[in-house]
């Protein structure tokens, strides 16, 4: 059949009005069970006179709803698939399609464009919308939950440009002041400037104020000394580059993300595996959900003596075990075994290989 011919007859917009309606009602009901759970765990955290009924609703579950959906879209996806395909089997309906002559790589069509909507409706739920919402769900949760959030650094060095670099024995984010300030300049590896401070001051972006501070300029065997007391400079970085917090990633958007990661890597600074993570991890999530939609049509789309439980059951531990591998993998980027990049792709790699094994078993 010639694409140009294509046209979607009324058994596809079926499937997909079923697909996408039992993914909606699925999300929904899973999403208010955790929701009780969650308030009835964060109970005593809310009846404090601090915080208001406004913030709980607007700043914590409003955005707190988004994320969940985006960290388990594939997991609703799947069992969106496995359930309602259970059921038209369980009525015979998929024999019945295929009884008339559609082939199963034409009933397949209607689920992939369904998988197709949910994917890139997520991808900009997660590249673009939730890390805003993400912002102020985190906020919320420094603040009167967690109250973890980092307003402190210390032994802290970056390059603030090619040749350029940074030191702070401590920063304080409250006062928005560092000590034990040094700022190094390199021409090649000859070390040709260096500025001491013992302390230095973030007034708005990028400008900072030197206090009581020295530079020394080498020139071969010669040291000129500068003493000051307060300087005001311009320096291409803020404290943000410094207060990196563990859930930091989840507030970037996908563009900014990028630029951080290679913003902070032309400064030679490490330990940004968790940001690459994050950023490979949304566009491999995109095709997860192909991935487990087929596996899920394939699974259910014959009897088996043990009827749509098993189904279900079969289904609920493959996708589990999707959501533990792509974990365990993360960890391994993160401790430096393996790139955040192939970390992020093993599990579609893998499971795209379950998903063609399962496709080639499914009825004919």
């Amino acid at each position: 059949m010639k694409l140009s011919n294509f046209k979607l007859k009324r058994i596809d917009w079926y499937i997909i009005k079923q697909f996408l309606g039992t993914f909606m009602f699925a999300m929904s009901g899973i999403i208010l069970i955790v929701v009780v759970f969650d308030v009835n765990e964060k109970i005593d955290k809310f009846m404090v006179p601090e915080v208001t009924l406004k913030e709980i609703i607007f700043d914590y579950y409003v955005n707190f709803v988004p994320y969940f959906l985006s960290m388990f879209a594939s997991l609703f996806t799947f069992i969106a698939v496995i359930f309602f395909t259970s059921k038209l089997t369980d009525r015979s309906e998929i024999i019945a399609m295929l009884s008339t002559g559609m082939s199963f790589d034409r009933l397949m069509v209607p689920y992939v464009i369904s998988a197709g909507i949910i994917a890139i409706s997520m991808f900009t739920l997660s590249a673009y919308i939730i890390p805003p919402a993400n912002a102020k769900r985190l906020d919320f949760e420094y603040t009167y939950i967690k109250k973890n959030k980092k307003e402190y650094a210390s032994n802290a060095q970056l390059e603030v440009e090619p040749g350029i670099f940074a030191y702070f024995d401590r920063y304080s984010d409250n006062s928005r002041m560092g000590y034990g300030f040094s700022l190094e300049r390199f021409e090649g590896k000859k070390l040709v400037s260096r500025l001491t401070a013992n302390s230095i001051k973030y007034d708005s972006l990028y400008n900072w104020t030197i206090i009581d501070y020295i530079i020394r300029d080498f020139d071969g065997m010669y040291e000129r000394i500068t003493p000051g007391t307060r300087r005001d400079t311009t320096l291409k970085f803020v404290p943000s580059d410094l207060l990196v917090s563990e859930n930091y990633c989840e507030t970037m958007t996908s563009p900014e993300l990028a630029t951080y990661i290679a913003r902070q890597k032309k400064r030679g600074i490490g330990n940004i595996q968790t940001f690459e993570i994050e950023y490979h991890k949304r566009f491999a999530n995109t095709l997860s959900f192909f991935i487990l939609t087929v596996i899920g049509v394939s699974l259910s789309s014959y009897k088996k003596k043990g009827g749509m439980g098993l189904n279900i059951g079969i289904g609920l531990g493959l996708s589990f075990s999707y959501i533990l591998f792509m974990t365990v993998t993360s960890s391994f980027a993160v401790s430096g075994l393996v790139s955040p990049m192939i970390a992020s792709w093993i599990p579609n790699i893998i499971y795209t290989f379950i998903a063609i094994y399962l496709y080639r078993k499914a009825p004919r």
